[in-house]
């Protein structure tokens, strides 16, 4: 919580509260939850089997941070992003609906901000925003989604959570998409609009589709690549990306690269901003450091299942230029670089609305 961050796709983060309710994978590693498990200590985590943990406000003090960030912001004319709840979630059930309507003022208070409200819970943002008393123009609103399954649930709910805001004009600033822990392949083109429905909706392109030969209605058909695009759709403008890294007992999982890869290009053949922010634990071959010694773990990614080795790093013949898919050596020497390049793209907001 601080006027600098670590995390490179944001300037600064402001906790509002703190604590949380572990709801889904990307949870299991909670990096917030082993903060408070092993050093702060101020709030007990929720989950399976143990309730719903605790929420602390935070003081008041950190609370006027934000107004000196958005002074400064407006005097040097930025606009810096802010993550908002990295130790919480701002569209939690267990929070107090007053906390949230308090937070929402701040951000109207501070519009030389952008303020990121990264959520697991997209489901509950239009309803809850709207009890806040609308969301402030300055507000991107994004969603984690760390494999297909999750993705399948929570993008068509963040898609819905703008219609939605739309429709009360309280629009976001833009959507956008946390892929970290990316601990499986995610295609962000195809979502059914319903079960059994025939048309897909490209959540980066902002298009509705469907398979040509469907498509019986004379005059609609823009048939591009296999896919016949018939409508128009609220979009996703950015997308960050990343490995896992060990958080106490919780041991990272491997990302493949081809998953990063994939959903990288999807990003650039869409025009929508690809932001890379760190391997982790593992990272493959050709990041491994020649001063890196001795066996480490390397995994193989072979019928949906991680297989898990290790590696003789003295030795490049052993394999680890090319095989396995990716090797453990720690977060410190993985970096962020995918196929030799750093992508550390962020969403132009300069010409956006937002700022009065």
């Amino acid at each position: 919580m601080g006027d600098t961050t670590n995390i490179s796709w944001a300037d600064m983060t402001f906790n509002p509260w703190i604590g949380c309710t572990r709801i889904s994978p990307a949870c299991d590693g909670c990096y917030a939850a082993h903060l408070m498990e092993s050093r702060m200590g101020r709030a007990v985590w929720g989950g399976p089997g143990k309730g719903n943990g605790t929420r602390a406000r935070t003081s008041e003090a950190n609370w006027k941070k934000p107004l000196a960030w958005n002074a400064a912001a407006e005097k040097d004319g930025t606009r810096p992003f802010v993550f908002c709840s990295s130790l919480a979630d701002v569209f939690d059930n267990v929070v107090p609906p007053a906390w949230r309507q308090d937070l929402f003022e701040l951000i109207r208070a501070t519009p030389h901000l952008v303020w990121l409200l990264l959520t697991k819970r997209p489901q509950n943002i239009s309803k809850m925003a709207e009890t806040a008393g609308g969301l402030p123009p300055n507000a991107a609103i994004g969603s984690t989604v760390e494999d297909q399954q999750r993705a399948d649930i929570n993008v068509p709910a963040l898609l819905q959570a703008s219609i939605d805001l739309w429709s009360t004009k309280t629009r976001p600033l833009f959507l956008f998409l946390s892929c970290e822990p990316m601990i499986g392949p995610i295609d962000l083109t195809a979502f059914k609009e319903y079960p059994g429905s025939e048309y897909h909706v490209d959540a980066l392109r902002g298009k509705v589709w469907m398979d040509p030969d469907k498509n019986n209605v004379p005059g609609t058909s823009h048939v591009k690549d296999g896919r016949d695009y018939v409508g128009l759709h609220h979009s996703v403008q950015w997308v960050i990306a990343g490995g896992e890294t060990d958080q106490g007992e919780h041991k990272a999982r491997p990302t493949h690269p081809d998953w990063l890869r994939n959903l990288r290009d999807q990003c650039a053949e869409a025009g929508v901003a690809f932001h890379f922010k760190q391997w982790g634990e593992w990272t493959p071959g050709e990041n491994v450091p020649h001063t890196v010694r001795g066996r480490r773990p390397s995994a193989h990614y072979w019928a949906g299942e991680w297989d898990i080795g290790s590696t003789n790093m003295r030795d490049p013949e052993d394999g680890w230029m090319d095989e396995p898919d990716t090797y453990r050596i720690g977060k410190k020497l993985t970096g962020r670089k995918l196929d030799g390049v750093e992508h550390l793209a962020r969403p132009d907001v300069q010409s956006k609305a937002g700022v009065a």
